[in-house]
């Protein structure tokens, strides 16, 4: 059934496309195209494609990108609660594509909700470099900060902050930065009905607003000769040429960085800012230009929705060079430990999540105490090549818990506890991998940050690094964050469960399993009881507790499989 277009809509594309109205139109009454994105964070390409249990089709603009067939539903797999591949519109994929990741970059996904361009940007990653991913809707950061766990990344902040106040924390700090700014969304009404009901409230002009103020502070964030990627899923020039050209004259160390020829991109359109925009078109004349470079999606054009993108790069010029470097000596040694907050509790199911407008009350300020541990390079056996030898920050009360809940029976003397040798032990006993970075414990949760946690002082923050896990009653507990990070190789404990026996899905839906002790996988040395990685084929979802033939879950309730 064709899509029912505003009229006001329809009549401007008319206008504008001319002649390609009516295959633009034509467009309206296919279905959407499906896709998904092979998280080669936990597997490769050719690992996956001898996997896959549905037939794909690549995307030409996305390596990792593929088309599923209509129908095929790709969430109602086991792959799919082990990260191994994220459900994404195809066009969507175009914008991280031409940010040119490389690792060890610094990277900014601005307005990340909920998540699938800050997965693909980890992916490029690969665990190296640093991933700060901000949304500034509290609870649209729910579904960030739990896509970016499920897919296994490690080196990931996320926040939910203004950009101005990221700009503030982070001056000249990232070498890529990413805008997929709020937008009118008229690429996306053949996808999304909804959009086409809320279109005439809000406004391009609203939007154009807001992503001036957005692409002014980004420059603030950019380190010399950056690169910012601004994309929208809207066809209005007001959102794209012209916001871009608009930008270029204010900022004249930037300039378009033509984006390649790609399988059914078309060019900018400047001429429709000098036909719909005159005034403006003038006072830009000798940047619009520039905006050819950029690109449009059209679904008319590709199999995809539409999407504009455009790739501005920043000359390389001293002063913020200098700049840069002051703000680093203020953040270096010596600086007083910050009393960030840790807005969402960083429980298992996601199900709680205080608003910044609440009342903190002092038992919330003692929880949320943030104590900072450098975390340093060490040849100890023990750490296991990590690094991780650290101090207790100021009490260990604070760090190592309280005491056990009430009813729970004997209560433990939380005071003598120390958080981080408490979870040295658990990874020394656990785990074979570098814990790089420094460790950071928000009341006895204990995070492994690329960032550091000075840097994020006065932030909204939500996640301040890799979640590894609690300590509670004096033991740690690993989180499921820490899992799906993992490779079955990296921990000391695993058991590979198949997709196609059901056995896996019994996993997922929470159910205890009986696993012969044969079954376990045991480094050398390791005793069979404890905290086992459990694998789906081969590929980490979860913990399990094993003893004596049987596998206690410890799946998550809030990310179980709910379907039949």
């Amino acid at each position: 059934m064709a899509v029912q277009l505003p009229l006001d809509f329809a009549e401007r594309m008319k206008r504008l496309l001319g002649d390609e109205f009516e295959s633009f139109i034509q467009s309206y009454e296919q279905s959407p195209h499906a896709g998904l994105r092979i998280n080669t964070l936990k597997i490769s390409m050719e690992q996956f494609k001898e996997i896959a249990p549905f037939d794909l089709r690549p995307i030409p603009w996305c390596e990792t990108g593929f088309y599923v067939p209509h129908g095929v539903k790709p969430g109602l797999h086991p792959y799919y609660h082990a990260g191994l591949y994220y459900i994404q519109e195809p066009s969507a994929m175009a914008p991280v594509e031409q940010l040119n990741v490389q690792p060890g970059d610094r990277v900014l996904d601005l307005c990340a909700a909920p998540g699938g361009k800050s997965t693909q940007i980890a992916a490029k990653l690969q665990g190296k470099g640093v991933l700060v991913t901000n949304d500034i809707h509290s609870e649209r950061t729910k579904a960030l900060a739990k896509n970016v766990e499920l897919y296994g990344v490690r080196n990931a902040v996320v926040l939910n902050e203004s950009p101005e106040r990221i700009a503030d924390a982070f001056p000249h700090y990232f070498d890529k930065v990413l805008i997929d700014a709020p937008c009118s969304g008229e690429g996306m009404f053949r996808k999304d009905e909804d959009m086409v009901k809320s279109w005439e409230h809000h406004s391009v002009e609203k939007c154009v607003l807001m992503q001036r103020d957005i692409l002014e502070t980004a420059a603030r964030l950019l380190a010399p000769g950056g690169t910012i990627v601004y994309s929208t899923c809207t066809f209005a020039p007001e959102e794209n040429e012209a916001m871009i050209a608009e930008f270029l004259k204010l900022n004249r160390d930037f300039a378009v960085v033509n984006i390649a020829d790609t399988a059914g991109f078309a060019p900018g359109r400047p001429d429709w800012v000098r036909e719909m925009l005159p005034d403006q078109a003038t006072e830009t004349e000798e940047v619009l230009d520039q905006t050819r470079g950029t690109a449009r999606l059209w679904p008319h054009l590709l199999e995809g929705e539409g999407h504009y993108v455009a790739v501005i790069k920043h000359s390389d010029e001293s002063n913020l060079e200098l700049d840069k470097e002051l703000h680093e000596e203020k953040r270096g040694a010596g600086q007083r430990v910050p009393e960030s907050r840790l807005l969402h509790e960083p429980s298992e199911d996601r199900s709680f999540l205080r608003s910044a407008s609440l009342p903190i009350t002092k038992a919330d300020r003692k929880k949320e105490r943030l104590l900072r541990v450098e975390s340093r390079a060490s040849n100890d056996k023990s750490t296991r090549g990590g690094k991780h030898t650290a101090k207790p920050g100021k009490k260990g009360k604070e760090a190592g818990g309280r005491k056990s809940d009430r009813g729970q029976g004997r209560a433990s003397d939380s005071s003598s506890v120390d958080p981080l040798a408490v979870y040295a032990q658990f990874v020394n006993e656990n785990l074979v991998i570098p814990l790089e970075g420094e460790t950071v414990c928000y009341g006895d949760r204990v995070y492994q940050s690329t960032v550091g946690a000075a840097r994020l002082e006065g932030l909204k923050v939500i996640r301040p690094g890799w979640f590894m896990g609690t300590v509670k009653n004096g033991r740690f507990v690993p989180s499921h964050p820490l899992a799906c990070a993992l490779r079955a190789s990296e921990a000391h404990r695993s058991v590979h469960l198949s997709s196609e026996d059901g056995e896996a899905v019994r996993y997922l839906k929470g159910e205890t399993l009986n696993i012969e002790q044969e079954r376990l996988n045991l480094l050398e040395g390791a005793a069979p009881k404890g905290y086992v990685l459990v694998c789906v084929d081969g590929y980490a979802a979860g913990w399990g507790k094993w003893l004596d033939g049987v596998l206690k879950n410890e799946y998550p309730a809030g990310w179980r499989w709910t379907s039949v």
